[in-house]
């Protein structure tokens, strides 16, 4: 279904009051991952997977110029997008879902990696995120965090990133591992149940793998 020009999968479970994952996500990748976790043979679960997003927009929480050459700026859209998650495409996607989930998860991958900490701070609908590879270089970001209440705590949050990704001449892109080593470290100190692996290679390395990794570990607890 599309709503408000986002393109929006649903994949429901097998049976009814299973845990639903939102991924932020590219429109092909929603089924690679929903497949890769499926053949894990653990799980029976829904996802419910959002593209056709505003990369730069939808998923940062304020303006910024363009980190690098060539990048566009970056415009807050954030908050906007949350209130559309929760007040539109949740409904709307839990009406073809069997039943009431338990629980229910938000995941992305580089900016929407971020909007999956920020999704916190905007609603109580989350109780476990995977951050992927998530864009936690963001200006400002650490800040927020270290200031600001979530909405509700969740019970479990995923934060993975390739070895490589801090290893760059950009000074704001080279942040990323230690934001999100201290990004985590404050929510283990809080009682959150948290994780952080680091995975061989760069950013573009193994995207759909490292979600569906991220996603198995949020329903593995």
């Amino acid at each position: 279904m599309m709503i408000s020009g986002k393109k929006v999968q649903i994949w429901p479970g097998s049976g009814p009051d299973k845990p639903v994952i939102y991924l932020n996500t590219f429109p092909e990748e929603g089924a690679l991952v929903y497949e890769m976790v499926k053949n894990s043979g653990k799980y029976d679960f829904s996802l419910v997977a959002v593209s056709e997003l505003e990369w730069n927009h939808d998923l940062v929480p304020w303006d910024i110029p363009p980190v690098r050459k060539n990048d566009l700026p970056y415009t807050g859209g954030a908050q906007a997008y949350a209130c559309l998650l929760t007040e539109q495409i949740i409904p709307k996607a839990e009406k073809e879902i069997q039943g009431c989930p338990p629980w229910r998860g938000i995941a992305g991958y580089s900016l929407a990696g971020l909007f999956a900490i920020y999704a916190l701070y905007c609603t109580d609908l989350f109780s476990r995120a995977a951050s992927v590879s998530g864009s936690l270089w963001f200006p400002e970001f650490k800040s927020f965090i270290f200031s600001h209440t979530m909405k509700c705590r969740p019970e479990y949050i995923y934060f993975s990133l390739g070895n490589k990704e801090s290893k760059t001449n950009n000074a704001c892109l080279r942040t990323v591992r230690s934001n999100t080593e201290e990004i985590e470290a404050c929510y283990r100190n809080m009682g959150i149940d948290t994780v952080f692996r680091l995975n061989p290679g760069n950013h573009f390395k193994d995207t759909a793998r490292r979600m569906a990794d991220g996603i198995l570990w949020l329903l593995d607890r």
